[in-house]
């Protein structure tokens, strides 16, 4: 029964991929609408034979990659279950010491070993697809270096999240769910709270805006918008990428907002002007503390069905699976491949919230700077440096853009253009 589970399961996801690679490649339609070509959202007024070719190409490998990274993690931790895996952790973990929080910490290493392992050549395949189409700039000592960063702080969260849940499973087998949840709340806050001074620094360095009259014309910008901010910081990503961003983190009295010097680089001030009023937006609506507010209620629900849904597998699969209670380390792999489908299962609906805040972000940035000329062409260079697609395909929309795309960025900003002209003149 477990090989035949194990081979359906491969199969199904085999199935999957190509599924995935005929709709991006051969099927999924990403021409322009005939009443957009020739506008300024129209790629091919602004990107050159080749730079529209390598996008085409780049996007397509790129989406494929998204599509298929997830599912590879659900046919890892179901294979680690079928195949016995969990079980020889558990008791690898048990003959290395006598106490529980140790044995833990030893099956956990292991899986998170098996997981890095597993998932590293579509890590590296990425890795190597951006190098080659000159988005990163990223050397592989640097990338392996960031790597064993995302490892370790995953483990540590891991460890943290798994010690606290079963031990709550042990105390209490039908409210544990509840009591999780309500320690996810301060847990989320005080993670979000380090994010941008104790996370954020072990990857890149940050340093305040070195163009001090450029810092000038923000805070004045952030003055206007009632934003108490002292400082502007720059983090230096043109040693790893070659692509654009800026972005507001953290909460409290660590909230920042963040240019890449990458971005500093390639647009002008005007452009950057532009680039900051639509991340101060997400400051003045508050949009951090509404993230982290959908999050917890998304979450009340998703420990809630992950209770449910593990009882009822360990119930009607429990010999297959190899786990024979839900309280048992053994279960764990199940645990995480549960919350890796609910996470997906819900991700149009967080990438469609996510998109309505980033609306009201670029409608704030032009009704504040009121240069439509220097918001569509630091969008048209955002798409350049990122091989992005305008127009990509439905599910891809649906289910990787957390963002509008950028048909529907500039043409908005067309639109504001024609409704304000003779604003725009005075």
């Amino acid at each position: 029964m477990a090989r035949k589970m194990g081979v359906y399961a491969v199969l199904a996801y085999v199935l999957y991929g190509l599924f995935f690679y005929w709709y991006l490649f051969y099927f999924a339609n990403v021409k322009l609408p005939f009443e957009y070509q020739g506008t300024q959202a129209d790629p091919a007024t602004f990107l050159n034979g080749r730079e529209l070719m390598l996008s085409e190409e780049y996007s397509k490998i790129r989406n494929l990659l998204f599509f298929l990274s997830t599912p590879l993690e659900w046919l890892f931790y179901f294979l680690i279950l079928l195949l016995g895996l969990s079980k020889a952790f558990k008791r690898w973990a048990e003959s290395s010491s006598k106490y529980k929080m140790i044995q833990t910490a030893i099956y956990l290493i292991w899986l998170s070993f098996f997981a890095f392992l597993a998932t590293f050549p579509l890590n590296y395949i990425s890795y190597s697809l951006s190098k080659r189409y000159n988005i990163s700039t990223q050397t592989f000592p640097s990338w392996m270096k960031d790597e064993l960063i995302d490892f370790w702080l995953n483990y540590i969260t891991m460890f943290i999240i798994v010690a606290v849940l079963y031990w709550l499973m042990k105390k209490s087998t039908k409210r544990w769910w509840l009591y999780a949840w309500l320690l996810s709340i301060p847990f989320t806050i005080f993670i979000t709270f380090l994010q941008p001074v104790v996370i954020d620094p072990l990857y890149n360095h940050f340093y305040q805006l070195k163009n001090k009259q450029l810092e000038t014309k923000i805070l004045t910008m952030a003055n206007k918008a009632h934003i108490p901010a002292k400082h502007v910081f720059e983090v230096d990503m043109s040693a790893k990428t070659n692509s654009l961003n800026a972005y507001v983190t953290g909460i409290g009295s660590n909230a920042r907002i963040v240019l890449w010097d990458t971005t500093l680089n390639k647009l002008s001030q005007k452009q950057i002007l532009f680039i900051m009023a639509h991340e101060m937006c997400h400051y003045v609506e508050k949009h951090i503390y509404f993230g982290i507010a959908g999050y917890l209620l998304l979450s009340l629900l998703g420990f809630y069905l992950i209770s449910k849904i593990m009882v009822w597998m360990i119930k009607r699969w429990g010999k297959v699976l190899k786990v024979s209670d839900m309280k048992d380390i053994c279960s764990v792999p199940l645990l995480f491949l549960i919350i890796s489908i609910l996470m997906f299962a819900v991700s149009p609906f967080t990438n469609l919230a996510s998109r309505y805040e980033e609306t009201r972000a670029d409608r704030y940035a032009i009704n504040m700077t009121k240069n439509p000329e220097a918001a569509i062409t630091s969008f048209q260079e955002l798409t350049r440096s990122g091989l992005s697609q305008v127009n990509p395909p439905l599910l891809v929309k649906i289910f990787r853009y957390d963002h509008p795309t950028m048909l529907e960025r500039i043409s908005r900003l067309e639109e504001w253009e024609v409704k304000h002209r003779n604003e725009i003149k005075k």
